[in-house]
């Protein structure tokens, strides 16, 4: 028996529907391996019945724990905490890339132990002690599980788990909203993820500025294609906007993920109070299925409504370049332009006019056919709350066959206001 034996030790069979689970935990301890410590009893170990009793243990070296033998176990914490496991750049990488793993302790030394509780054996890991940081790479669905990590020579107390997710192992699945990705504040909106393979799970994740926000676990049923699972979220909330992916994975393989779909940007637009330029997310209320899908300020127009315009006026002949003017009052850093129900529009920085108000100009180019433009404000790239849509604007190219339209109107400028 020596130090490399010891650890938390777990049991699994396998059949030929595949592995069982794991069984309870084993910690396989060794003794012997340091002098010594001191124990005493303060005041006295004659204790009245009801009494209070202090123990005391010491040693020069590092321990973090006290026990007990006997009948019961008696877990007497020091002060000293846990390690805490730790991935960077993510705990969720693609195959054939890089992870840095840390184990941190603000007690012992820079050393520590790491431990796969399922899953494929990692060979790399195995009774091997690490020094402050260990590269794993490039990663496999080997990889793929549960990791703890232990500080010391001796394996201490273990970290919490840390959940190593393997991507890209599977297509891309797909990812809509209906009836849209700009819902109105209040509304609600479906997300559906789809994929031509058949996965039992589905898994939403949620991001704002490039963290991850939520995640949330989604079951695949069979559907157009060959699987689909859907969320609504009602009522929509600045707390639900973001962009959001979706990944599919098997039941019997929880770490082991598809490719992630396209980006879907879900904006909330109009009568909700301006949250966008104060933080959203209080990471000790986040939960795994984040709970229900809701909440957040109610009351109030988020921001007010922009004007947009035509600067040669909303009929044209064909051919005819035409610049759209969005502008408001409200000091919105980006303006959006959208035609009709598209959901790809042009999005331009704002600027300061004389006039105090601020605006954005949208070159279309030479126009064949018309459509109905509407623009949104909002303060930043990273920020999902728009305002609410300005009024609908109406430009009609004249001289097509298929044309309704008047005869263009004198030069000037015609607002939708």
């Amino acid at each position: 028996m020596s130090e490399h034996h010891t650890g938390r030790y777990y049991c699994s069979y396998r059949s030929p529907a595949g592995w069982s689970e794991n069984s309870d935990p084993l910690e396989l301890v060794m003794t012997g391996a340091y002098s010594q410590p001191s124990l005493s009893a303060l005041p006295s170990p004659a204790v009245t019945s009801g009494g209070n009793v202090t123990l005391q243990c010491g040693s020069w070296q590092g321990f973090n724990s006290l026990q007990r033998t006997g009948a019961s176990f008696l877990g007497l914490k020091c002060p000293t905490e846990k390690p805490v496991l730790s991935a960077w750049p993510s705990s969720t990488v693609t195959q054939g890339e890089h992870v840095e793993i840390k184990c941190h302790s603000h007690f012992g030394s820079d050393t520590f132990w790491l431990h796969k509780e399922n899953g494929a054996l990692v060979p790399e890991i195995q009774d091997r002690m690490f020094q402050n940081s260990f590269i794993l790479g490039p990663v496999t669905p080997a990889h793929a599980g549960t990791y703890r990590c232990s500080k010391g020579v001796v394996p201490s107390a273990f970290s919490d788990p840390l959940d190593i997710v393997i991507t890209g192992l599977y297509g891309q699945p797909s990812l809509a909203a209906q009836p849209g990705p700009m819902v109105k504040s209040g509304g609600k909106v479906t997300l559906q993820c789809g994929s031509e393979i058949m996965f039992e799970t589905f898994i939403l994740i949620l991001e704002r500025e490039g963290i991850s926000r939520g995640m949330l676990r989604l079951s695949g049923k069979p559907g157009e294609g060959a699987s689909q699972a859907s969320v609504t979220v009602d009522p929509m909330t600045p707390s639900n906007s973001g962009t959001y992916s979706c990944y599919g994975c098997h039941s019997h393989q929880p770490y082991e993920w598809s490719a992630p779909s396209h980006p879907l940007e879900l904006v909330v637009t109009g009568e909700s109070a301006p949250t966008c330029l104060r933080p959203l997310w209080d990471a000790d209320q986040m939960s795994e299925d984040w709970g229900a899908l809701g909440g957040g300020v109610k009351g109030g127009d988020l921001y007010k409504k922009p004007s947009l315009s035509a600067q040669v006026g909303s009929v044209v002949w064909p051919g005819e370049n035409v610049t759209l003017s969005c502008s408001s009052e409200s000091p919105f850093g980006l303006f959006y332009v959208v035609k009709d129900k598209e959901t790809d529009g042009l999005r331009l920085p704002a600027a300061q006019g004389h006039n105090g108000r601020f605006q954005a100009d949208f070159l279309l180019g030479p126009v064949t056919h018309g459509g109905t433009y509407r623009c949104y404000g909002m303060y930043s790239t990273f920020c999902h709350e728009w305002s609410t849509p300005s009024d609908p604007l109406h430009l009609c190219v004249t001289g097509n066959s298929s044309s309704s339209c008047p005869s263009p109107p004198e030069p000037g400028l015609r607002t939708s206001e």
